[in-house]
């Protein structure tokens, strides 16, 4: 509760209203209400503006206040999150079209006689289909785990 009671006393303060510090933030004049009426809470990218317009810390901002402290922990590890899954993800079908077309050229090679046989015998061949899917698959996994939203 004590983010709410700061703000606006710092917004008054300053002698805003709210629309002003809107168009500072460059957001609407409705989300600096909801914060004030305690209703939501700002992101990072918010608290660093404030803290800029207000001339303060973030850590006056934040100070007392677990629950906004909670959240700008949580925003701050879904940063870097989307980014890395997506990397896994694509190594992931990576892996998964590269086992798709050994199967298929192993088809080809019984049934159509393709001839494509000068790279079939490498140990990379075999392995880097089977590897790839794996680490994406772990990959991805293992951060959707990490970042499971509540």
């Amino acid at each position: 509760m004590y983010f709410q009671k700061k703000i606006k006393e710092e917004r008054l303060k300053h002698e805003m209203s709210q629309q002003q510090l809107g168009e500072l933030l460059n957001i609407s004049r409705q989300s600096i209400s909801k914060w004030e009426r305690g209703e939501g809470y700002p992101g990072i990218e918010s608290l660093i503006k404030l803290s800029e317009v207000f001339d303060i810390t973030i850590d006056e901002l934040l100070k007392g206040d677990d629950h906004l402290k909670e959240k700008i922990i949580e925003d701050g590890k879904q940063l870097a999150y989307p980014r890395l899954k997506l990397f896994f993800d694509i190594l992931l079908v990576m892996g998964l079209f590269l086992v798709a077309a050994k199967i298929f050229i192993a088809i080809g090679n019984k049934f159509l006689n393709f001839d494509i046989t000068f790279f079939q015998g490498s140990i990379l061949y075999m392995a880097i289909p089977f590897i790839t899917s794996i680490i994406g698959a772990i990959g991805s996994e293992t951060l959707s785990e990490k970042f499971k939203t509540k």
